[in-house]
C-alpha cells in the first residue's frame, strides 16, 4: 500500500493561496471567473494550480465546501430552534441568499443536483443533499410538506427561486416572495 507523503509546507502555502483567491474570485466573478488569473492572484504558475485542482470544477468545490458546511449545518441549527416547516422555510432562504450572494455558489450547488438521480455527486452536494433531507422529513412527519416531495427536488426548486429573484433586479429582493410562492405550492392537502 503506498503511503500519502504529508504536503511540503510552500505546497500548503500555495494551496491555502489558492483556494483563498479562488473563493473571492468565484464569489465575484462566476463559475467561470479566469483560472490564470486566479493563479496569478495567488502568485503560483497554472502548473500549480492544476496540479492541486486537476479541473474548474475541483477549484470550485475546493473553495466553497466550507461555505456549504456551514450551510448544511445552519439546517440543523433551524431544526433544534423552529417548527419544522419554519425551519424549512428559513433555511431555504438562507441558502437562496447564499447563492445570490455568492455567484460561483450557485453553479456549484446547481451541479451538485442535476446529475439526474437523487444521490449527489460532489462532496458539497452531499452535504446539502443531507440537510435538506433532515429539513423535509421533518416537516413530512409534522404534515406541514407534501409527502411526495423528495429533497433532490426541494434543492432543485430552491435553484430556480434562487435564479428567479437574482433576475428580478439582480440583487434577490423578490427572493421570500418566491419561496413563499414555492412552499405553499409544497404544503400537504
Amino acid at each position: 500500500m503506498a503511503q500519502v507523503r504529508p504536503m511540503r509546507a510552500d505546497a500548503r502555502r500555495n494551496y491555502e493561496r489558492l483556494l483563498e483567491v479562488a473563493l473571492r474570485a468565484f464569489t465575484e466573478h462566476g463559475e467561470n471567473a479566469s483560472l490564470d488569473d486566479i493563479a496569478k492572484r495567488a502568485g503560483v504558475g497554472s502548473g500549480t494550480l492544476y496540479r492541486h485542482f486537476p479541473n474548474r470544477q475541483a477549484l470550485l468545490e475546493a473553495a466553497f465546501v466550507g461555505r456549504v458546511e456551514a450551510i448544511a449545518a445552519r439546517a440543523d441549527e433551524l431544526a433544534e430552534r423552529l417548527a419544522p416547516g419554519e425551519a424549512l422555510s428559513q433555511w431555504l432562504y438562507e441558502l437562496c441568499a447564499w447563492t445570490i450572494e455568492a455567484r460561483g455558489l450557485k453553479a456549484l450547488l446547481g451541479s451538485a443536483v442535476t446529475d439526474g438521480s437523487t444521490t449527489a455527486v460532489t462532496v458539497c452536494g452531499t452535504s446539502l443533499m443531507g440537510a435538506a433531507a433532515r429539513l423535509v422529513e421533518a416537516a413530512r412527519r409534522a404534515g406541514t410538506l407534501r409527502a411526495d416531495l423528495e429533497p433532490v427536488e426541494l434543492l432543485r426548486l430552491a435553484h430556480g427561486v434562487a435564479t428567479a429573484a437574482e433576475l428580478a433586479d439582480g440583487q434577490g429582493a423578490h427572493l421570500r416572495r418566491y419561496l413563499t410562492l414555492l412552499l405553499e405550492g409544497l404544503r400537504a392537502s
